[in-house]
């Protein structure tokens, strides 16, 4: 299963974000210039780097560590 993009036109605050953090309900945010939204919940044990990695990004921007791994565009 994929991420799920949030609402694409939807404006989320950090604060709203944040409150998403747990391994029963995790967003993340991804986007150096265009911030998106990603509920990641039900995509945590298909991801291939595990749950802890994702988990330490749950309810933050991810950005960072999306781009230093060097994900492809279809990611």
């Amino acid at each position: 299963m994929a991420p799920i993009l949030i609402r694409p036109k939807k404006t989320f605050t950090a604060e709203e974000v944040k409150q998403h953090n747990s391994e029963t309900d995790c967003w993340i945010i991804i986007g150096l210039t265009s911030k998106k939204v990603y509920n990641i919940t039900e995509y945590l044990d298909d991801h291939p780097g595990g749950v802890e990695v994702m988990m330490e990004f749950a309810g933050k921007d991810a950005t960072s560590m999306f781009e230093e791994v060097g994900h492809s565009a279809q990611a």
